[in-house]
């Protein structure tokens, strides 16, 4: 029971939250590509619904501000990023585990796509700061995560 209490406290105080996205290992507003507010991805420090990259309901990501499911650009279940709705291993875009991202359904160190630490991002397995692809000011959901890599990485 005071588990139960202790997670719902934390994701209340996930609640109206506001974590900027960097690039590199910036910390300059001309700098943030991106902001996450309320399951939400806006392009830059912007609030306008024309630029909202990205929503996030549940464990599935929507393109821009659409809640039609021919929309959900990808589903997160147990660390596995599926293409849309889909739930075949096939269509298995990245696994994210123990800090990394792996491209599909890989756990070899070879197919590291990115390595998260302390609220930066770097590239495959580096710990070198030059390597750094973003930062955060703040900590994210897996699912928020994953919307900010495609968004970054992208430019959904």
């Amino acid at each position: 029971m005071k588990w139960i209490l202790c997670m719902a406290l934390f994701f209340a105080s996930l609640s109206g939250r506001e974590v900027k996205v960097y690039k590199g290992t910036s910390r300059y507003n001309s700098d943030i590509v991106c902001t996450v507010r309320d399951g939400t991805v806006y392009k830059g420090r912007s609030n306008y619904l024309s630029d909202i990259l990205c929503t996030i309901r549940g464990n599935e990501v929507y393109k821009g501000r659409s809640n039609y499911r021919s929309d959900v650009l990808c589903t997160i279940r147990d660390g596995k990023v599926y293409k849309g709705t889909s739930n075949y291993n096939s269509d298995i875009l990245l696994t994210v585990r123990d800090g990394k991202v792996y491209k599909g359904t890989s756990n070899y160190n070879s197919d590291i796509l990115a390595t998260v630490r302390d609220g930066a991002v770097y590239v495959g397995t580096s710990n070198y700061r030059s390597d750094i692809r973003f930062t955060t000011d703040g900590p994210l959901t897996l699912e928020e995560f994953v919307a900010v890599w495609y968004s970054v990485m992208y430019g959904w």
